[in-house]
């Protein structure tokens, strides 16, 4: 077992969850949405979001619909971004 898999074991438990209450691929689901704020709106965003993510889910909201449509935000952001001669955008703000 990862270290990642393990950690969501123990957080589930102590939180007492369902064990299943992050199947492998939300996981995967809430970690890229976590890259894409992170690189779009600010490093910092990124685990805030998930965090909203989770109140929208305990208020009704299907997790994939409300991932679907703030990795549409945050892609949106990024895409505002300046790109450099490579091709690589801007490194995203320390905030």
């Amino acid at each position: 077992m990862s270290t990642l898999d393990e950690w969501l074991r123990e957080a589930t438990t102590a939180l007492k969850l369902p064990a299943d209450s992050i199947t492998a691929d939300l996981r995967n689901d809430l970690l890229d949405l976590t890259r894409d704020v992170a690189h779009g709106v600010a490093r910092v965003a990124g685990p805030l979001t998930c965090y909203l993510l989770g109140m929208a889910a305990a208020r009704g909201v299907a997790p994939s619909a409300a991932i679907a449509d703030i990795s549409t935000l945050a892609l949106a952001h990024l895409a505002e971004q300046p790109v450099d001669a490579a091709g690589h955008h801007a490194a995203e703000p320390n905030e």
